[in-house]
């Protein structure tokens, strides 16, 4: 509920923004058709993620590319009974609990084309930026220690169409397209005895969709806000765990390890449960139209 209120508090204030424009902001252009034309921009607002209640840890024992194993203890017990959460873990210990995943600014700049017809408006905009979120998921062990796979926006682009009414010189439109984004993997875990290896930081394609509001002040200069929701597959991250050098030292705790009991000696897999990045975003935007 936390990330929600966050976004409907500057919707609130943006709206607020939009409609307290001056009456004579609106007689400002006498363009029957203010919204035809080309313009840029810029586009900055809070992006939220909703936390994927549910999602955890996956593990491959045998290296069959099947993640429905458990890891189990010598004794045949489960090594995770513990459990996962979502979020990066705070500690070692489940008691503690994890961190929300981290919402954040966002920043990107855009340009696009619209033709009006009446009060129709149909265009494109192509944008690029990034968003400063995180989104985790972590697992604990009974040794006792934390395992987090995360997944940090390290840029995004998307083309997008747009199609709205106007109402003089303000436009209320909805967007969607595709976008194309830079995914960073990442995995932090306590455990200092096994080695792992991480992989799968790739880029993805996705979807993004919303709607907005778009004033015109000037002939040239609009302001606006929209709310966008973005989409992406992110399924390739993984965590292989191996020995390291503190576990094929000792035999015998190398021969206790629950990644590395036999037969299956070569090491576990990890990947998480929910393949999905997604979050939402509300922004403010500013145009200059040719």
């Amino acid at each position: 509920m936390t990330h929600f209120t966050k976004l409907t508090m500057l919707a609130g204030l943006a709206t607020a923004g939009i409609f307290a424009v001056p009456a004579h902001a609106q007689d400002m252009t006498t363009d029957d058709k203010p919204f035809s034309g080309l313009y840029i921009g810029a586009a900055g607002g809070y992006d939220v993620q909703p936390n994927d209640v549910g999602s955890s840890i996956l593990f491959d024992r045998n290296g069959d590319g099947n993640f429905s194993d458990s890891v189990n203890t010598i004794t045949g017990a489960n090594a995770f009974s513990p459990g996962f959460c979502n979020g990066s873990a705070r500690t070692a210990v489940p008691a503690y609990g994890c961190r929300n995943d981290d919402d954040g600014w966002s920043y990107y700049g855009r340009a696009g084309f619209d033709v009006q017809s009446g009060p129709f408006v149909v265009g494109l905009v192509g944008e690029f930026g990034k968003a400063e979120i995180t989104d985790s998921v972590a697992a604990f062990s009974t040794t006792p220690a934390s395992y987090t796979m995360a997944r940090k926006l390290k840029w995004e682009g998307s083309v997008r169409a747009r199609a709205g009414l106007a109402a003089r010189n303000t436009l209320f439109y909805a967007t969607g397209g595709a976008g194309y984004a830079k995914i960073d993997n990442l995995f932090f875990t306590t455990n200092t005895a096994n080695a792992f290896a991480a992989t799968g930081s790739d880029k993805r394609w996705g979807y993004v969709g919303g709607g907005g509001i778009e004033q015109k002040l000037t002939k040239n200069i609009s302001i606006g806000m929209e709310y966008t929701y973005h989409q992406y597959k992110d399924d390739d991250a993984r965590v292989l765990v191996t020995a390291g050098t503190a576990l094929a030292g000792s035999p015998v705790l190398l021969a206790n390890n629950p990644f590395l009991i036999a037969p299956n000696t070569a090491g576990t897999t990890f990947r998480r449960s929910d393949d999905q990045f997604r979050w939402h975003s509300l922004r403010g935007t500013v145009s200059f139209r040719f």
